[in-house]
């Protein structure tokens, strides 16, 4: 577990470089479970690469991975994540994607981009999305470690989709996070290699943004039900700030699971 000097000290490098690489973050046995379930999962749901430039010929991906078992209930509030992430935002942040990116051999490089383009905004501005690539298998330089421009978090504007741009890869060993902001420049690397690149992408956004998978609909009630309460808190079922995402001044926690009664900003 990291302690508070740690913490600071990633949440700083974010705001400095736009990323920090937390080195040997998830434990080995739950690191391969994740491994071995990403295996089932292609497997059972026929997974195949949606051959497009931005998913990849070569990329498997899962989505929604929150719907496919207790297991990974555990990733959006690992210990030696979480508490970064809400450094960068705040703690009301919530789950915006959960899914796995299996870069085949042969694969070729992602088009850099950042992560919070299609938001309207000035840039630059306060970090809106923090993402999060967990290195289920170890990232190299020849298997398609993600690509990265730091500092570019601070530019006034967002990559040109297709163009080239210089940019390092985020090496780091099996087991290991690179957490980063989500207006920072980045995207695939190309794979040299004859086995697969497998991440897990574990993205969050700020509590006012608009999650890129729709967490409330696409997780049946039932499973969100047995979510611990912080998870239902980071799948939306909570209020931001005491009012936004509020059902008749109640948050959605308390109208369907029967979650204490909290007071609305306007009570204050």
């Amino acid at each position: 577990m990291l302690s508070s000097e740690q913490i600071q000290a990633h949440v700083a490098k974010i705001a400095d470089d736009g990323y920090t690489i937390v080195e040997n973050a998830i434990e080995p046995d739950f690191l391969e479970s994740l491994h071995e379930d990403l295996l089932r999962l292609e497997r059972e749901l026929a997974v195949e690469p949606h051959a497009n430039d931005f998913e990849g010929a070569k990329t498997a991906r899962i989505y929604n991975l929150l719907v496919h078992g207790k297991l990974w209930e555990r990733v959006p509030v690992h210990e030696n994540v979480l508490p970064i992430v809400e450094g960068v935002l705040d703690a009301g942040c919530l789950v915006s994607s959960l899914s796995s990116i299996a870069i085949g051999p042969d694969e070729k490089p992602q088009p850099i981009h950042a992560d919070d383009q299609l938001i309207p905004m000035p840039k630059p501005h306060p970090p809106l999305v923090c993402n999060t690539m967990w290195a289920v298998t170890e990232f190299t330089e020849e298997n398609g470690a993600t690509r990265i421009i730091p500092g570019s978090h601070k530019r006034d504007h967002s990559p040109i989709y297709g163009r080239r741009y210089e940019s390092i890869p985020a090496v780091m060993p099996k087991g290991s996070v690179v957490i980063y902001d989500g207006a920072m420049w980045h995207g695939g690397g190309a794979n040299r290699t004859s086995a697969r690149r497998v991440g897990v992408a574990m993205n969050y956004c700020a509590g006012y943004v608009r999650q890129q998978e729709n967490q409330q609909l696409g997780i049946p009630l039932e499973i969100v039900g047995g979510f611990s309460k912080r998870l239902r808190e980071l799948v939306g079922f909570s209020t931001y700030n005491g009012l936004i995402g509020h059902i008749d001044r109640r948050t959605p926690d308390e109208v369907f699971f029967g979650d204490t009664p909290r007071k609305v900003v306007w009570d204050y």
